[in-house]
């Protein structure tokens, strides 16, 4: 089929993800390879965003294809997750050797949505109390719970929801300051937090799940200082963290787990995407030693028909192993500054450029429509300057997504330095369209 044809059917015939299906004109892709995607028709795209900062290893990489072949044969596509597995096992064993500390027992899901819902799950079973902290610059997923806990507008579609679930303000909010200084931030924003779990009942809160480092919600790390000091506050009321590394997770920050970068360990930690570079669909739920004993004693109250998929772990073993071998994480670091110094320089030449951020190759660029630093789009809304500029980008073979003012810059970890200034040149000349839309 060509590309009309693809996407004249789908739209027909299936619905779309947060999106209106009749204007939208989706790309068709066939195949893809390394960092690029294909059309039918062989038009090259540039996939500067790893589909959903996701396929971490980059495009059909040829040794994950061929352990992925070689499963097939094993004989064993399926099995319930009432079972034990050899693939169950090694995967196990090697998550417990790479993940920091005492996380040591895996749950595995299908997705990270579906990881931080037994998260929540497993928090309330834990410590018996029910209420759920998170941050409104978070994004969780689109499951029940885990939309709840998420902070931005895509929430609110879905509610009203599932009860026990209080956001907060993050240490850097988008408008409001809790000072000028990581060491400001850090100390306001807990005393912030610590009167809000004195408001609710420290005896009644759960957990508090943090984005590592925010994702779609602006790329955002967190202030020096702060998740140890997170970490401090929420042991004072025996409140557990769970850190969410769904997204900034595997590399993608220049360290195999984003909180590595900070100085402190979550209780419970959530992963998808990069742990399977999304070859198929696979998440798991990591818990510390105390609280895996808990489970040894007591139902965990969890479970899909797909969980611990026999064929999923086999790809994640394989995408573990490339990942490591070819030192993926290891150029995720040495890639940050280069794709810092090239968003310096369009802040540099763009009014349209408010600001960035990249920590590893986990980047984002801030759009605004003045000079003053509004932000283009409205929240949760678009400009048709940025439609424009996005369009551009489909033209001139770079794919990647805005979310509202935010142009994300996310390519998979196995990016050569060539290739990530290939994108930022597309970049770079698409950013007129959004010049042309900065008031005075």
């Amino acid at each position: 089929m060509d590309s009309r044809t693809i996407v004249e059917l789908c739209k027909q015939h299936t619905m779309w993800s947060w999106s209106k299906s009749g204007p939208l004109q989706p790309l068709a892709f066939e195949r893809a390879e390394g960092v690029y995607l294909y059309t039918p028709e062989g038009k090259r795209y540039l996939d500067f965003n790893s589909q959903l900062m996701s396929v971490n290893i980059g495009h059909s990489h040829p040794k994950v294809l061929a352990r992925m072949k070689d499963a097939i044969d094993g004989h064993m596509l399926f099995a319930a997750p009432s079972a034990a597995t050899p693939v169950r096992a090694r995967l196990g064993q090697r998550l417990a050797e790479l993940v920091p500390g005492d996380i040591n027992s895996f749950f595995f899901t299908l997705g990270g949505a579906e990881a931080n819902e037994n998260a929540i799950k497993a928090a309330r079973l834990y410590t018996g109390r029910h209420k759920i902290l998170s941050r409104y610059r978070s994004y969780h997923g689109a499951t029940h719970a885990a939309m709840q806990m998420t902070g931005d507008p895509r929430r609110w579609a879905n509610e009203p929801g599932a009860s026990g679930f209080i956001r907060v303000m993050d240490p850097i909010p988008y408008d409001f300051s809790f000072g000028t200084t990581d060491a400001e931030r850090t100390a306001n924003h807990l005393r912030y937090l610590e009167e809000i779990i004195q408001y609710e009942g420290p005896q009644t809160i759960a957990a508090m799940f943090v984005e590592t480092v925010i994702g779609t919600n602006g790329i955002q790390p967190p202030p020096e200082g702060w998740l140890p000091g997170l970490r401090a506050l929420l042991d004072k009321y025996g409140i557990l963290l769970v850190c969410d590394e769904v997204m900034c997770g595997f590399g993608r920050t220049g360290k195999l787990f984003a909180f590595e970068h900070f100085g402190a360990q979550p209780d419970i930690l959530t992963m998808a995407k990069g742990l399977t570079s999304s070859y198929v669909p696979l998440g798991a739920m990591g818990v510390t030693d105390k609280i895996a004993a808990h489970f040894r004693d007591n139902v965990f109250w969890g479970g899909l028909t797909y969980n611990a998929h026999p064929f999923c772990l086999a790809v994640a073993e394989a995408v573990l192993d490339v990942m490591l071998e070819e030192d993926m994480v290891g150029n995720a670091a040495r890639m940050q500054h280069v794709m810092l110094a090239e968003m310096a320089a369009l802040k540099a030449r763009h009014p349209s450029v408010r600001d960035f951020r990249a920590i590893g190759l986990f980047g984002a660029i801030e759009l605004q429509k003045d000079r003053q630093g509004t932000r283009m789009a409205p929240y949760n809304g678009s400009h048709p300057a940025i439609d424009r500029m996005m369009a551009f980008f489909k033209q001139e073979g770079l794919f990647t997504i805005s979310h509202w003012w935010t142009l994300m810059c996310n390519p998979p970890l196995s990016i050569t330095e060539a290739e990530l200034r290939e994108g930022f040149a597309i970049i770079d000349r698409g950013l007129a369209i959004t010049d042309e839309a900065v008031e005075g």
